[in-house]
Parts: C-alpha cells; structure tokens; sequence
C-alpha cells in the first residue's frame, strides 16, 4: 500500500516533476495553472489527451487546503482518485458506488484536513448539507470537469449541473476552474454566464489534431466495410465504435471469427469483465475494442492507430471527442466513419424521444444537422470540423476529400429546383416534404397542403430520392439553406440562395458515389532510441501483472510513454528510474525495485 503524503508542497515545476514525474508542461497547461495559483475563475477547452487534469491538480497541491473536484462519472472520479493515490496523493471520491461507511470514513479524512482532491458529483455536492458542511473546510480551489454538462445547449446536458452556478455564492472568493474538451462558441458562451457571469480568464487550446487523417463513407453492409478497414490496419490498435450494445458484440464476433484479435466493451457487461477487456487493449499490441461510448473516459493509450465509427455517432462535439483517441503518440492515425440513412433516423428518433424541452430537441436536431453536413461534403472535412469550433484552416491535405477529391457536378438547376420547392410551399417544411413535393409523391401532407397544384410537384423525377436528399444536404453544408430550429428543422432560403435564385452565381456539389479508397495507416507506435519491442512486451505483461494486484486499471500504473521511454533507457539504478518520463517520487519509492529488475533479468537473457 502506498504511504500517501497528505501535505505536498513546493512550486508548480517542482510538483511537476516530484509527484507527476513530467519536466515540462504540455501546451497550454501551464497558463491555466498561473491563472488559478493568482486566483481567478478559468474556463478552459483543451482537446482530448492535452493533459486537462494536470490543469487543477497541481494548483490543488501548489495551494494546499482542499480542492472539490466535480465529476459526472463514478468509472472517471475512481480512475483518477487511483491515478492521484499511485502519484502518492491523498485523493478520495464519495459517491454512491460505495456503502455508507466507508462514504463516512472519507468525510472525516477530507474534515481533518488529510484529503487534499475530494471528488463528488454535482447532485452530492449541491445539498445544503454538502455545502455547509464544506463551507467550514479550508477550500482552496474549485475544478468542475466536463463543464460541458452544464450548459443547456451542450451536447451533453445535465440538469443537476445547473446548480453549480451557485458555487460563486457558497464559496466566495475561491477560483473555480470549468474544463472541458468539446464545447463550440455558444456552449463556451453559456457556460461563461451562467457559472461566471462572464468573469473568468477563457483558453481554448486548438482543436486541430493534423496528426489523423479524416475519412467518411456511406454504409452499405458495415459488416464488410469494417472488415475491410480492420484488415487494411492489420496488427495495429484501434477501437470501433457502435451505436448499441448488441451491435458492439456482434462487431466483436465478426472480428474474432476473421482471426482478428477483437474484445467488446459496454455498460452491459460485468465491471470485472469490462476491466479485463480494457487491461488486455492497453496491454497486447494490434487488438480491436468494439465498443459503445462507454469506452474511452480516461484512456491514455497513445499508439491507437484507428477509429472507425461502424454507426453515426450523436454529434459533432462526441465525434470528435470519441476519434480523438487515435494517435496520441502524435504519430500518424485514422479516423474512418460509416454513415446511412437508418443512422439518421435512428438519431432523430432518439433526439424525439428525449425526456428534454423543445428547445433543447431543436438545438440537438441542428448538431446532428452539422454533423450530416460534415458527411456529406464536398471539400475539406477538417475546414468544416475546425469551423463548427469558431477555428478557421485552409485545406489540410489529409482527409479523403482532399486526398482523393471527387469530380463536383454542376447542380444549380436542381439547386433553383429545391429553392423553388421551398418558397412554394411557404419556408415551412423540412426536407422530407420537400422531396415529396420533387418527386411527386401525392400523400396525405402534399395532398393536404394543396402542394401537388404547384408547378414544381413532381419536377425532379429525374433524380432518386436519395440524390435530393444528399443535394439539400450539401445545400445546408454549403450555406445555400438554412434550418430554421424554431419552426422544427424547417428549410429556409439563407442569404446565398436568394442569391443563386437571382442568376447570381452558381451551385456545385458531389454526386452519390464512393470516393477512392486512402491508403491505410501503415505507420506503428513509434519506439525512441533504442527501444526493445520485446523489453516493451515484458514491461506490459508486468504492468498488468501489478494491475490485477492493486485492483486498478494498467494504464494507471505506468503509461505506455513511461514504458516505452524505460525500453529506450534501459535504466539500472533508481536514480536513473528517477528521470523516466511518468516516475515521481511516490512512484519511485514503490515500483523503481520491481522494474529495474524486470529490465536486468530481461538484459540477462536477451
């Protein structure tokens, strides 16, 4: 058992290195800490794998005092207690995923002034019985992660974070720091006013992550077009996602009987088998995690070569989040997506089924309305991706619009067809009416309507259904038309419309069709120096070893940097132990032993 140091003390640089075992921050980091350390509210966005945690938990430690840690998931709040107790810091979560007593015992530990990182979730921590009692507390600093949740028109809403508007109240003059890794201009504008009343230091990190090559492709028979993008990314890790739990396990199952090593992960199954699925991905090279998006909170396994999304996933803000875990080494990596026309219907579905206000089943539409417009372009994926975000790119050279660009087809008669279409029938229709009424489909709506008397019913027989569909899409993306959320996803004429129904200009889209294939990711995890993928091999199996031991996840023991950087090194003494990436005192002290000889006995023999 680890001898936890309630009191740690020193300047930021020296807790960087002593406890976290880092010589320098990452980008961003470091501007956030000065911020809280001289007592000013932070809002910060920084993509997955930035390092976000390091943010409040050296403040916490630089400060002293107790610092209240808000997390919406008991997996994430436990992950990141056992992370901060390895680093030899008195960290502790009450929740209800433990019995009373033992919630009891933590509470006294936290009064005591022997806790230094209490985390709770916001419902917990907002009873005035909470709030009391750590009102008598010496709370030194705030940190609400996944701040995203609180705002109303993030992607991920939470009515119980809503109250934590009211922390500034409770704990004056304490900083508060609100993180998150996926929010756009008007969630960062919402989350500003309502926890900050606008009075808060803003960073937002780029959201670029060139590194991963960016592709989207209709679905026709996912099983085939899975198998086809795993087999071209043979040996390398990576994870597919899936809209539900039985298609996670059939995923699976397909993988396995192609003799692909493959293990699914989802809220379904036993947390113990959920562990070991997660134990053996950090730990053996080239295996597949079929997954739902109840993988990936925390997971720090940076030679993640792939994401494939085998179903559409619920938004712009969770698409980029869930792809974000490819290529965190830096190193080259994919992001591939599969998307039809029952995954659309599958996500308005369940847009309308949400126990949620009208306004919020608007807002939610028009994300996923962006998200189809990301499908669907005709250029630069990542100049669509970056925008959504309020960040402006030239074309990256590394999406499969840009890559492999397809021939663009002049459809400004059919796109006057559409607008005609739409101003007939008085801007008061989604686009599911507006087909109708091109195709000619005499049904209830059109018959009731009185739209099959216009002259535009039935005047784009010509094309299938699925060609306007796809055409008003790109008209959408293309800011040709505008969805109108107060009138339920209505189409409107935006001002470039008008524009082209005045012969002023022209309308060029991508017809239906495949792209040409991009070339898998053949790069690997890059070892440095000179790294022994076999000493690599053994310090995992190890890792793990000493995983199942404590009861934690592998990759909080060591990450895979810190054991690639000891394969490089070699390292025979503990002071040399001492300079491998990841190793802080607390570490040092409780594994250096167990690794050096690890090392030796494999020198020995190889």
């Amino acid at each position: 058992m680890l001898n936890l140091a309630p009191v740690v003390s020193g300047s930021k640089h020296q807790i960087l290195k002593s406890v976290f075992g880092f010589d320098d921050f990452r980008p961003g980091q470091e501007r956030v800490v000065d911020a809280l350390l001289a007592g000013r509210n932070v809002l910060t966005v920084m993509p997955t794998g930035s390092g976000k945690s390091l943010c409040f938990q050296i403040p916490a430690l630089v400060l002293g005092g107790l610092t209240i840690v808000v997390s919406p998931l008991i997996a994430l709040m436990q992950d990141q207690v056992q992370a901060l107790r390895l680093a030899g810091v008195a960290a502790d979560a009450i929740n209800s995923g433990q019995d009373r007593d033992e919630n009891v015992a933590i509470w006294r530990r936290a009064a005591s002034g022997e806790t230094r990182l209490l985390y709770l979730a916001p419902e917990r921590l907002m009873t005035e019985r909470m709030l009391s009692a750590l009102a008598k507390l010496d709370v030194k600093l705030i940190a609400i992660d996944e701040a995203h949740c609180i705002s109303q028109w993030g992607p991920a809403f939470r009515p119980e974070y809503q109250a934590l508007s009211q922390l500034g109240e409770s704990f004056p003059g304490v900083p508060v720091v609100a993180l998150t890794a996926t929010a756009d201009e008007v969630t960062r504008a919402d989350i500003a006013q309502q926890l900050f009343k606008n009075r808060a230091d803003t960073f937002v990190l780029g959201f670029d992550r060139p590194n991963i090559s960016l592709s989207v492709e209709p679905k026709r028979d996912w099983t085939k077009q899975m198998l086809d993008f795993v087999k071209a990314h043979a040996g390398q890790s990576g994870i597919v996602y899936c809209l539900s739990r039985k298609r996670t396990e059939e995923a699976s199952e397909v993988l396995l009987a192609n003799n692909i090593k493959a293990r699914p992960y989802h809220a379904g199954m036993s947390k113990e088998t959920r562990e070991a699925n997660q134990n053996i991905f950090m730990t053996e090279q080239g295996l597949v995690m079929t997954a739902t998006i109840a993988f990936g909170m925390g997971i720090d396994k940076p030679d993640v070569r792939f994401v494939m999304h085998a179903d559409l996933p619920g938004s712009i803000e969770a698409y980029y989040q869930e792809f974000g875990r490819a290529g965190r080494d830096g190193a080259p990596a994919k992001a591939h997506m599969l998307f039809g026309l029952g995954d659309m219907r599958m996500r308005r579905m369940f847009i309308d089924q949400e126990d949620a206000g009208e306004d919020r089943k608007r807002r939610e539409h028009q994300r996923l309305g962006a998200l189809l417009g990301y499908c669907e372009a005709a250029g630069c994926r990542r100049q669509i991706l970056l925008g959504y975000f309020g960040e402006r790119k030239d074309a990256c050279g590394n999406c499969d619009a840009c890559l492999s660009p397809v021939s663009l087809t002049d459809g400004t008669e059919d796109a006057k067809k559409v607008l005609t279409a739409i101003r007939m029938t008085g801007a008061r229709f989604g686009a599911v009416h507006i087909v109708d009424v091109l195709m000619g489909s005499a049904n209830e709506r059109t018959l009731k309507f009185g739209h099959d008397r216009h002259a535009i019913f039935g005047a784009g027989k010509g094309l299938k259904r699925e060609n306007w569909q796809s055409l008003i899409r790109q008209l959408v993306g293309a800011e040709f038309l505008a969805i109108d959320m107060a009138s339920y996803g209505a189409l409107t004429i935006a001002p470039k419309g008008q524009a082209l129904q005045r012969d002023e200009g022209s309308f060029h889209y991508r017809a239906a069709g495949p792209r040409k294939k991009v070339p898998a990711v053949t790069q690997s995890l890059p070892l440095t120096g000179d790294s022994d993928e076999g000493l690599l091999h053994a310090l995992k199996q190890l890792r793990l070893r000493l995983a199942k031991e404590r009861r934690v996840a592998a990759y909080l023991i060591f990450s895979d940097r810190s054991l690639i950087d000891m394969a490089a090194r070699k390292p025979k003494t503990p002071g040399e132990f001492a300079q491998i990436i990841g190793v802080g005192a607390a570490k040092l002290k409780e594994f250096a032993h167990i690794f050096l000889k690890a090392i030796s006995d494999f020198n020995q023999v190889h």
